[in-house]
């Protein structure tokens, strides 16, 4: 049997490590940690969060920063590179792919080549289609491994995607997961041929910290949960309390999370005078962000596509709320009709529409039976689509079949490079 059929360890290749948005990252390595998969974990920054999630405290894989080379004058950093990289089996083939890419990325590819090979890691796996997976193809290339990774949302629907780089990307990849159907065939349409490989494996949750609660009796608190930027919608959400207040519906909203948002929310809750109905709560530990679940009568997420072109893929928090029995409205944006499937597994209205946002809001609000029913059936699906254990076990044999052939250097043809 080729030592190559079951990865001893598998290196995870990530931007920043930890953040406090990326709890999906973290549930799938403690995942796989509890099935006995080693693993190392490998971040290019360190992190810029001044709050965490309690999960991570649970993480076991070691984590290496990975240095940077702006410290380096540019006869340093080269000098430095090629005594690195001249133990690498695939330096030559490594060099010639890293011709146009920044210095910095090709300087910790060359470190995490030879921390893989040190550790004895036999495929890579990067979360976001952007720098960690620059490195991790490039690390890959100099040690004659594999790499994989998990495209999300902002790293292949954002208007600073580079087409090429990304096609580049997939083309080198053993494999290459994406977290919905809709970013499947996005990628076909874009790629066609190319994005073949790619394959839907949904961002997965640990039940067994979810537990469900009948939402008839909760009192009628609203609560959103994210980072506090245009892709999710707050500002509509703020917009449609004021069209409750209006109406004189009995409501509470809190809205958890940080971001560069918060000042202008701020102030469009003092515009329509909901300082007594609206709060923003800032970032929450997971632990107190379940408790908000657990006594929200609604969920709201009411993304929107924004003028840069970012936008959701499937949110984790979403699904975490349903689980918990969280009755959910959202939007068609991206992913989410996969989850939130229209007045079975919760309401979805279209994005932008505060007066069908605030509809939604008012009859999950005032229809407790109604909200028990959804919630029953959200759950439900979330028990036989985003399990953790049976998501993670897909995506294991995913870095088992593809640890077979080291990665080789893939030509563009002329065709493929004029997209």
């Amino acid at each position: 049997m080729s030592n190559y059929s079951k990865p001893k360890r598998v290196g995870y290749v990530v931007k920043r490590y930890p953040r406090y948005s990326e709890t999906f990252i973290v549930n799938e390595i403690l995942a796989h940690e509890k099935m006995g998969l080693s693993l190392d974990i490998f971040a290019l920054r360190q992190s810029s969060d001044t709050h965490f999630q309690d999960t991570i405290a649970r993480v076991r894989a070691p984590v290496t920063y990975l240095p940077a080379s702006n410290v380096l004058s540019a006869g340093e950093f080269w000098r430095e590179l090629m005594v690195t990289v001249k133990s690498l089996p695939g330096w030559i083939t490594g060099l010639d792919a890293a011709k146009d890419e920044v210095a910095r990325d090709v300087y910790q590819a060359a470190l995490l080549a030879l921390q893989a090979q040190e550790k004895g890691i036999t495929h890579l796996h990067a979360h976001f289609a952007t720098s960690a997976t620059t490195v991790a193809r490039l690390a890959a290339l100099f040690l004659g491994i594999t790499y994989s990774f998990t495209a999300h949302a902002k790293d292949i629907f954002h208007e600073s995607v580079n087409d090429h780089d990304l096609l580049q990307k997939i083309q080198d990849a053993s494999s290459v997961v994406t977290v919905s159907d809709y970013n499947v065939g996005f990628l076909q349409d874009k790629f066609g041929h190319a994005s073949s490989k790619v394959q839907r494996i949904y961002n997965g949750l640990d039940l067994s910290y979810l537990p469900y609660s009948d939402p008839k009796n909760r009192p009628p608190r609203i609560v959103a949960v994210g980072r506090l930027i245009e892709k999710k919608g707050f500002s509509n959400l703020i917009a449609a309390c004021a069209e409750l207040q209006k109406s004189n519906i009995n409501f509470e909203c809190h809205i958890i999370g940080g971001g560069p948002l918060e000042g202008s929310l701020n102030k469009d809750i003092l515009k329509y005078n909901l300082q007594d109905k609206v709060k923003t709560l800032g970032p929450l530990p997971q632990k107190k962000v379940i408790a908000c679940l657990q006594q929200a009568a609604v969920f709201a997420a009411p993304c929107v596509i924004g003028a840069d072109g970012n936008r959701d893929g499937l949110p984790t928090v979403l699904l975490e709320a349903m689980a918990l029995g969280a009755p959910c409205i959202s939007t068609d944006v991206t992913g989410i009709p996969e989850a939130i499937k229209h007045n079975q597994t919760g309401l979805i209205v279209p994005q932008n529409n505060v007066l069908e946002l605030a509809q939604g809001l008012t009859n999950l609000l005032s229809q407790p039976q109604e909200r028990t029913r959804l919630a029953q059936q959200a759950r439900y699906l979330i028990e036989q689509s985003f399990d953790i254990d049976k998501n993670t076990t897909i995506l294991r044999s995913v870095f088992n079949n593809v640890a077979t052939t080291p990665l080789k250097n893939h030509k563009l043809n002329k065709q493929q490079v004029e997209l």
